[in-house]
Parts: structure tokens; C-alpha cells; sequence
């Protein structure tokens, strides 16, 4: 289903070069707002050391934003000396095709990462990248994403329960 991610994680810090190698995953592409970095502007403690030991595994990666505010992803992508590109509407697939020419890997080796089902994981999808999702760093949200989250949650809701009986399932 295009709404469900291939992988749901409570932070990007979960994500391992373990879990990428065994999903063939040569590249990432970071979304910002409540993945890295949270509502007041602080990249969260332990997501520039994750980033930094991913690149040393070789896993390439680069942001892809939303937002239009180019300098608070600028400030972010020096921090952690990625490339970036913003104003990206997701998810529509134009900005992932500039981050997936930018990483220069194969569309299966590539996962978008993001907090958002309605801007990441669809646009992932939609563009035939793996798609993780993961939990939002805070509460505090613009205005048009506070909107969503509730219908966002009904379907997280609905994913895990989904993701719960396949478990139980190849138990038996």
C-alpha cells in the first residue's frame, strides 16, 4: 500500500548499516523538519555521530526538504556535510529525482527517510525508493502538519497492526 512504509523506526539513529546492507540500501535521502532536526532548530544529540559513521560504511546521503526556508536547511546540511535540496514538494516527485541523481545509485538501493506518511513515505514510494519512516523527534509542529497527524497516526495505527499479525503469523 503506498500509505505504508517498507520500515518504521522510532529515530534515525535506529537505522543501522546492519538493516541497510540487508536491504541492499547504498544511499539515503534525510528529510529534515522532525527527523533531524527538531521545531526549535537543534539537531538532536547522536544524529550527526550516526550520519558521520554511516559515510565511513560508504553509505551516501543527502536532505530533501519541504520547507523554503533555505537556510535552516543550509545551516543543517553544513553541520552534516551533506548536499541538499529544498522547497522539494514532496511528494511529488520532482525533488526526489534531483536527491536520487544527486546520490547516483540505483532507485533500489536508495530509502527516503522521514517523519511524514502524507509527504515522505508517499513520495518514496510513488517514486520506487524504499521508504522508512520514522517517529517525529517532537510534538511541536507547523501549522499544516499538526492538521495531519491525526490521520497520519490512524494509519500508523493501522501499519503496525498489519506488520503485529505477519509477525504472528510466521511464528506458527
Amino acid at each position: 500500500m503506498i500509505l505504508y512504509p517498507k520500515a518504521y523506526f522510532q529515530s534515525v539513529k535506529e537505522i543501522t548499516i546492519s538493516f541497510l546492507k540487508e536491504n541492499k540500501i547504498k544511499a539515503l535521502i534525510l528529510d529534515v523538519d522532525n527527523t533531524i532536526l527538531d521545531f526549535d532548530k537543534n539537531i538532536p544529540e547522536g544524529v550527526k555521530e550516526w550520519c558521520e559513521d554511516l559515510k565511513k560504511q560508504g553509505i551516501k546521503m543527502c536532505i530533501l526538504s519541504n520547507t523554503n526556508q533555505k537556510e535552516k536547511v543550509k545551516m543543517v546540511a553544513e553541520k552534516l556535510e551533506l548536499p541538499y535540496f529544498y522547497f522539494a514538494t514532496k511528494p511529488l516527485k520532482r525533488g526526489f529525482k534531483k536527491a536520487i541523481k544527486e546520490l547516483n545509485e540505483k532507485k533500489e538501493n536508495i530509502a527516503a527517510v522521514g517523519d511524514q506518511i502524507f509527504t515522505d513515505v508517499i513520495g518514496a514510494n510513488h517514486a520506487k525508493l524504499y521508504s522508512i519512516l520514522v517517529k517525529p523527534i517532537g510534538q511541536k509542529d507547523i501549522f499544516i502538519t499538526r492538521i495531519k497527524r491525526p490521520l497520519e497516526n490512524y494509519v500508523i495505527r493501522k501499519y503496525e497492526k498489519k506488520i503485529k499479525k505477519q509477525t504472528e503469523e510466521k511464528r506458527k
